[in-house]
């Protein structure tokens, strides 16, 4: 699998640059850019930390989120 990615040229490169430029645009790219490095540094922080210390694992609440119901304020 990793022998795919050893013979990215620079033609190819350049070839994947563009048809994103085409399909997103010059003022969307930079946008996506900034996302895809946010999102992987949070994927990377995660992987560091580990589970989440915040909501303990036997809290008792086994009731997706979805189906929770809420009190009318």
């Amino acid at each position: 699998m990793l022998a795919i990615f050893q013979q990215i040229g620079l033609p190819e490169i350049l070839l994947i640059l563009a048809v994103l430029l085409f399909l997103f645009g010059a003022r969307k790219l930079p946008e996506l850019a900034r996302s895809l490095g946010k999102s992987t540094k949070e994927f990377k922080q995660g992987m560091r930390d580990g589970p989440d210390e915040e909501t303990p694992a036997g809290d008792g609440d086994d009731q997706p989120r979805a189906q929770r119901t809420t009190t009318p304020e």
